[in-house]
C-alpha cells in the first residue's frame, strides 16, 4: 500500500474514543490508552488552566506490532497547534510496521484530545478571530485554525515553557511506567527511541539534553523537520500561531525570560539546579550556554539524527545545522537536508493530492522513513 492509500484507510478507521482499532489487511493494532497528568499545569503561571479538564485527563493511540513480546518502542512527537492524529497515523503506521516496535502517538499539553473541541469549531472561533484582528493592528496570519493557541500564548508567553514541562514529566511518568514493567500493553524494560516533528522536535532535544532519571541515555531521536533552537525558528503560520503571538513569545524569551530567572522562586529554581532546566534554556539561543548545549550534542553524536527541508519557513534547515552541527566542530552527520519535487510546506511535507504527483509524494515519504526506520529499529 502507497502513502497515499495508508493515509486515507487510517483516516477512515481512526477514532480516538474506541477503544481497540483494527487496521484492515493488518496485524498491528491501535489501541487508546488512558493517562492521567499528575503535574499542575498552573505551575509558574499568572493564569489558571487547571478548569481545562481535557488536559489532565486524556487516551493516546499505540500501534501494536504483530509481534507483542517486542521489546522495541518509539515515542511520536507532534507538531505546534496540532488539533488531530489525522496527519500522523501512517507516520505511526509506518514506523511500527518497518521496525517492529509499539509507537506511542502522546499528545503535548493543551493540543490534540487535551484541549477543548471549542477550540477547533470555525463557527465559534470565527468571531473570535475578527475581535483579535479588532485589538491588534497589523496583526497577520490570523485564523480560527491558530486563534486559541494565539490568544494564550499573547495573552500568557509562560504557556509556552510551562506546556513543554508538563508534557516532559508526563514522558517521564510514561517512560517509569515502561521501564517498571506498570505499562498495560508494552513489555518490562523495553528500549525507547523518539521520531519527533517539528515543536516535538525542540521537547525531545530538551529531554535528550537533561535526561531526567537517565530514561534517556540509550535513546535514539530522529528529528523531521526540526531540531533548530528557539531562536532560529519562526512560527507565525495561519496553521501555528498570527504575527502578534510569534512577536510576544519571542520578545519574551529573547529579552525577558533569563531576567524572570534571577528573582527566587520555584520557577527560577527549577530552572536553575536541574539538567533538564538548563537543557530548555539552552535550547532558546545559539549564544546561550553555547559550551553546555555543544558538549552534549557531541556526546550525543551517534543518537541523533535530522532531516531538514530547503523550503522550510518555520524550522529553516540552516538553524538545524547551526544547532546540531556548528561551524567549526566539523559535525556534519546529524543533519541531511532534502528537497521534494512538488510543492510542501513545513506544517504539510506529505500533501494528499489526486491525479500522478500523488506518486511524487508517496516516494517522498518511502523515503523519510525508511531513513527514519532505520535508525530507530
Amino acid at each position: 500500500m502507497s502513502y497515499t492509500e495508508d493515509y486515507q484507510k487510517l483516516k477512515s478507521v481512526f477514532d480516538p474514543v474506541i477503544k481497540e482499532i483494527r487496521i484492515p489487511g493488518s496485524s498491528i493494532r491501535i489501541i487508546n490508552e488512558n493517562f492521567t497528568s499528575e503535574i499542575d499545569p498552573g505551575n509558574f503561571l499568572k493564569k489558571d488552566d487547571s478548569a481545562i479538564a481535557e488536559n489532565i485527563a486524556f487516551s493516546y493511540p499505540v500501534f501494536v506490532p504483530e509481534d507483542e513480546k517486542s521489546k522495541k518502542v518509539i515515542l511520536l512527537f507532534h507538531g505546534l497547534n496540532e488539533r488531530n492524529w489525522q496527519k500522523y497515523l501512517v507516520w505511526a503506521y509506518r514506523l511500527s510496521s518497518f521496525t517492529g516496535s509499539y509507537v506511542i502517538l502522546f499528545p503535548i499539553s493543551f493540543h490534540i484530545n487535551r484541549s477543548p473541541l471549542s477550540w477547533t469549531n470555525p463557527r465559534l472561533m470565527q468571531d473570535i478571530v475578527k475581535e483579535r484582528n479588532r485589538s491588534f493592528a497589523g496583526v497577520s496570519m490570523s485564523t480560527f485554525a491558530n486563534i486559541a493557541l494565539s490568544n494564550r500564548l499573547t495573552e500568557e508567553p509562560m504557556r509556552f515553557f510551562n506546556s513543554g514541562y508538563q508534557t516532559a514529566f508526563d514522558i517521564v511518568k510514561l517512560m517509569n511506567q515502561i521501564k517498571n514493567g506498570q505499562h498495560e500493553l508494552i513489555p518490562e524494560g523495553s528500549r525507547v527511541n523518539i521520531f519527533a516533528y517539528s515543536i516535538g522536535a525542540f521537547l525531545s532535544e530538551i529531554l535528550m539534553l537533561g535526561n531526567p532519571d537517565q530514561l534517556f541515555s540509550s535513546s535514539r531521536l530522529f528529528m523531521f523537520c526540526g531540531g533548530s533552537v528557539f531562536s532560529n525558528m519562526y512560527g507565525t503560520s495561519k496553521y501555528i500561531m498570527d504575527s502578534e503571538a510569534y512577536k510576544r513569545i519571542h520578545s519574551y524569551y529573547m529579552d525577558d525570560f533569563e531576567e524572570d530567572i534571577r528573582n527566587r522562586n520555584p520557577f527560577s529554581d527549577f530552572l536553575r539546579s536541574t539538567q533538564i532546566g538548563m537543557a530548555f534554556r539552552a535550547m532558546i539561543d545559539l549564544a546561550r550556554f553555547r559550551q553546555f548545549r555543544e558538549s552534549m550534542f557531541s556526546k550525543l553524536r551517534e543518537q541523533i539524527r535530522s532531516i531538514a527541508l530547503k523550503n522550510d519557513r518555520v524550522i529553516p534547515a540552516g538553524g538545524i545545522v547551526s544547532t546540531l552541527a556548528p561551524a567549526g566542530t566539523g559535525r556534519s552527520e546529524p543533519v541531511e537536508i532534502w528537497d521534494f519535487p512538488y510543492n510542501y510546506s513545513h506544517e504539510n511535507p506529505f500533501p494528499v493530492v489526486e491525479g500522478r504527483e500523488h506518486h511524487l509524494v508517496d516516494s517522498c515519504f518511502e523515503k523519510m522513513i525508511t531513513r527514519a526506520g532505520l535508525f530507530l529499529a
